[in-house]
């Protein structure tokens, strides 16, 4: 088995390498393309990872991962090939994937802003000509005589 090398990134300054052992790794049959030896590969991949149990976390990396996953564990499959080695990496590639995202810090939150002087007056003089526009599809006043 390999391991699972997580490049660096947001919430991962330093990478990460997830050694083989922390895995499990499962084969089944999968559906689609295969010719003859459809019937007896094991192509599918299904790759899991228990995000509680690994080491080489921090504690804020830990404490993200554990709030951003189902209980966490980390569930992955790939099925889309037709070789058992090429669904398992890329099941590697999309179990790193999720791995970044889970340890992504949040965006910083928005600040509030007020809306620019010309923006504004856009708006009012939009209003105001939509106004206009509904006033004048009224009925006719009853005429006046001069």
């Amino acid at each position: 088995m390999m391991d699972l090398v997580v490049p660096a990134g947001p919430g991962l300054p330093d990478g990460l390498v997830i050694p083989a052992s922390a895995l499990t790794e499962r084969f089944s049959r999968s559906s689609g393309p295969g010719g003859q030896g459809v019937n007896t590969a094991d192509s599918r991949v299904e790759l899991e990872l228990d995000v509680r149990t690994l080491e080489g976390l921090t504690d804020t990396q830990r404490r993200r991962a554990l709030a951003r996953t189902d209980g966490g564990r980390l569930l992955v499959t790939a099925s889309e090939h037709r070789q058992q080695r090429r669904n398992r990496v890329a099941a590697r590639e999309r179990m790193a994937g999720l791995l970044r995202e889970a340890l992504a810090p949040p965006p910083p939150s928005r600040r509030a802003t007020r809306p620019t002087r010309g923006s504004v007056e856009r708006r009012l003089r939009a209003k105001r000509q939509r106004a206009e526009t509904k006033a004048s599809r009224g009925r006719p006043g009853p005429r006046g005589e001069d």
